[in-house]
């Protein structure tokens, strides 16, 4: 956020070779056929028809859908980027020195099918363009020690989004594949809390893994027999299950048990209205929207973060809050009647917090003691004007992620440490009431379902998705996420296509996100958790001067609708309805009072 604008059917049986020669030929002096040869032909693949999701398959920009389909109910869609083919693979288990036949439909503009690591030539096929479903096929042998051979499909850098439907490699079965395990049986819950729920099943012989489904999601892959699912919401019921995998495939799931999330109250929110209004006001600054007293904000904002407090330097970690000067802001009250102020808004059950960074605040903590200085000077901020609690806005080059750290589940980039470090220290310090927001822009977040960090050969932004570890390690601790819809460039969503902004489908495509949850970097084994719809407001700018991205009260609205309700929805189709959802942030108080308060008429009238 600058200072001039912004801050921020049921399938059909898959064809198994058994071929069955029964009879010897007539013509004296040839044989019959081998039949033990073709007996021993089976289809290698797993789940080639995508009906269990993306499980068995490993691909950098894919889900699945159900239409198109080439048969069955599901089939994958994958959407290559500039840097990225969208490629799904799989290892499967083969003899050696035999004959495989690999086959697939696909649908899409330049859609390859291959297989890689067979010993002898690696081979592929692939469409220039099938507007409808095509198969491809080809063939090839094993080398003479070759025991595992990698088949794919992907498209081209680009060029929209591919199908690929009833994927199979036809040839003898692995050496001492044997049969895909028995599905797990004792599965029980152990420890559950509001947002977590503990699991715990009995081993089972030959399976060298586990995957937990969550209402029929596929949301882990574990070596043990127990695991933990997060990012759940609070008072809400889910079914579980868990399948057992080894070389020949999965197993069935397993029975379901049901385990319900404790009640809510964890990040300090439960004190919030259940719709919340929140905005930030430029306290340190003036720009076109003139100055705003903080005793002037109308009482429909519920949560007013002051921008901002910056760094002394951008490695110092020493933050610093100086109210706008007299020159720059004529209108600016004392710093008696400031304080003041912020007594009358608490009493009125509102939170003023401490906004730190902005477009211009760059904070890197890059080393213990810039981490030890933050929480110093940000204490002294809270405790000299006795603040509710603390804004994330960091933004540019704040946070990015060192190459290698590719996990954010367990980050090592210092600046990412550090920040969570002296986050959890001040939530800590000022206990259960402490309110933590976040700020953070699209590409932080959500650009991270396509790329994160500098990718696993580097080459990509490394700032690509970097507050996911963050936002991931304190989602027990964190009030609220908004994230800013605006002044973002397009972004793919859970359905594969790129949204703008500019409309409705836009924030609803990016909350969905949010509140669904999603695999990072396209990697189904690692998914980003869904946040509690209390956790989650919407960023959007308040008027045309505030920001690019500006949306009319009506397609606010329609957001509202769509992602409440579930209904007045656009192209978009949402996984979920969520109620409960927080409400709307916008950049900023200040501009919405040049614009005649519409941003917060709107919310009014919606939700009373």
């Amino acid at each position: 956020m600058d200072r001039a604008r912004r801050a921020h059917g049921t399938r059909r049986p898959r064809s198994v070779l058994a071929l069955l020669t029964a009879a010897l030929l007539a013509v004296p002096g040839i044989t019959a056929l081998s039949s033990a040869a073709r007996a021993a032909d089976a289809d290698v693949s797993r789940n080639g028809g995508f009906e269990s999701g993306l499980s068995g398959w490993t691909c950098t920009a894919g889900t699945t859908v159900n239409s198109p389909v080439h048969s069955g109910t599901s089939a994958l869609q994958a959407t290559p980027a500039g840097s990225d083919n969208a490629q799904c693979a799989q290892t499967v288990t083969v003899q050696p020195d035999s004959q495989y036949t690999l086959s697939g439909h696909v649908r899409g503009s330049y859609v390859y099918l291959g297989a890689n690591g067979t010993g002898t030539t690696d081979v592929s096929t692939w469409t220039q363009s099938a507007p409808d479903w095509q198969k491809l096929s080809t063939t090839f042998r094993t080398g003479a020690t070759t025991t595992k051979v990698t088949i794919y499909t992907h498209g081209w850098y680009g060029t929209g989004a591919y199908y690929a439907d009833d994927i199979s490699l036809i040839g003898p079965g692995g050496s001492g594949t044997g049969q895909p395990p028995a599905p797990p049986a004792g599965l029980r819950t152990t420890t559950v809390t509001s947002s977590s729920v503990g699991l715990s099943w009995s081993a089972v012989t030959g399976a060298t893994g586990y995957s937990v489904y969550r209402d029929g999601t596929r949301v882990q892959t574990v070596t043990g027999t127990s695991a933990t699912v997060s990012g759940l919401a609070a008072a809400t019921a889910y079914g579980f299950q868990v399948t057992a995998n080894n070389d020949a495939g999965e197993s069935a799931r397993s029975a379901v048990v049901t385990a319900t999330t404790g009640p809510g109250g964890g990040g300090g929110s439960s004190d919030l209205p259940a719709h919340a209004l929140v905005g930030y006001l430029h306290a340190s600054f003036a720009n076109g929207s003139g100055y705003t007293r903080l005793a002037d904000v109308p009482d429909s904002w519920d949560v007013i973060d002051l921008a901002f407090g910056e760094p002394t330097s951008v490695t110092s970690g020493d933050i610093r809050f100086d109210r706008c000067p007299v020159t720059e802001c004529p209108n600016v009250e004392s710093d008696a009647d400031f304080k003041a102020a912020i007594k009358a808004k608490q009493a009125a059950g509102k939170k003023v917090l401490i906004s730190i960074g902005g477009q211009n605040g760059q904070v890197q903590l890059t080393t213990t003691a810039a981490r030890d200085a933050f929480v110093t000077s940000v204490s002294k901020i809270i405790d000299t004007y006795g603040f509710d609690g603390l804004d994330i806005d960091f933004e540019g080059h704040s946070l990015s992620l060192n190459t290698g750290d590719t996990d954010f589940r367990n980050p090592t980039t210092p600046v990412i440490v550090n920040l969570i470090s002296a986050l959890k220290t001040l939530k800590a310090r000022y206990g259960t009431k402490f309110v933590l927001t976040m700020a953070p822009e699209t590409f932080f977040v959500q650009n991270g379902y396509q790329f994160y960090g500098s990718g696993k050969w580097g080459g990509q932004d490394p700032r690509c998705g970097a507050y996911l570890p963050v936002v991931h390690a304190l989602r027990d601790d964190l009030t609220l996420l908004h994230v800013q819809d605006y002044n973002s460039g397009p972004i793919m969503g859970l359905d594969n296509q790129y949204h703008s902004m500019g409309g409705a489908d836009f924030h609803i495509a990016m909350t969905d996100m949010l509140l669904t949850g999603f695999p990072v970097a396209g990697d189904a084994g690692n998914v980003f958790p869904p946040l509690r719809p209390d956790q989650v407001a919407i960023g959007m700018p308040a008027s045309t001067n505030a920001g690019n991205g500006y949306v009319s009260p009506g397609e606010v609205t329609r957001t509202l609708d769509c992602l409440t309700k579930r209904t007045n929805c656009g192209s978009y189709a949402t996984h979920g309805t969520w109620p409960a959802l927080r409400g709307l942030m916008t950049w900023s108080v200040n501009w919405d009072r040049f614009a005649n308060w519409e941003f917060q008429r709107n919310f009014d009238a919606y939700f009373g």
